[in-house]
């Protein structure tokens, strides 16, 4: 008579305990491909938002390039029509000085009006400087001139006109500036030359 053994029986705590060290190791690869896969997650979403950050970045600075190339786009062309701008302001004020009631000085003076019209109807803008103090941003000094009426550092006489297309200068304004008046104790006495 062959005996057969019969399998063990396990209750249900018994198989619990015999398979919890397997259960537990499943359970921290587990949670540790959970993290892993977490952190995926979170560096990919990171270099989402940088990537898009990024492309908002890009697209803003192209669109200010093309604004700031339309904006500015007549620029040289004006540049290049200042000096006869200046040659009609010229013109203006010597016949003027001659005969400001000759019709031909009107027609030239309704020209130059237009002129300066269109080259505004642009974005130029003509820099205003007498009586404000000198900027470097805005303006050349030729020349100092010592001047006890006016503040120091201010424009007394404008000698070339200084124009702006809409915020930028394209052209300094040239000119004289005061100056503080020398002191006469500064000056040489006559029996400090001797």
């Amino acid at each position: 008579m062959e005996q057969t053994q019969e399998p063990t029986q396990y209750t249900n705590e018994e198989t619990a305990h015999a398979d919890l060290p397997k259960v537990l190791g499943e359970s921290e690869a587990l949670a540790a491909k959970l993290a892993d896969a977490e952190q995926q997650v979170a560096q990919m979403k990171d270099q989402l938002l940088r990537k898009a950050a990024e492309f908002d970045n890009y697209k803003r600075r192209t669109e200010n390039d093309v604004l700031a190339f339309t904006k500015y786009a007549s620029e040289n062309v004006i540049v290049q029509l200042l000096p006869v701008l200046d040659d009609l302001h010229r013109s203006l004020k010597t016949a003027k000085a001659a005969n400001g009631d000759d019709p031909f000085y009107k027609g030239i003076e309704m020209v130059a009006a237009k002129f300066m019209k269109a080259l505004q109807a642009q974005g130029l803008k003509p820099l205003d400087v007498i009586g404000k103090e000198f900027s470097v941003d805005f303006h050349d000094a030729l020349l100092q001139i010592p001047r006890s009426d006016v503040a120091p550092h201010t424009i007394v006489e404008e000698v070339e006109k200084g124009y702006q297309l809409h915020e930028k200068v394209i052209r300094h304004a040239k000119v004289i500036v005061a100056s503080e008046m020398p002191n006469e104790t500064d000056q040489p006495t006559a029996s400090e030359v001797d």
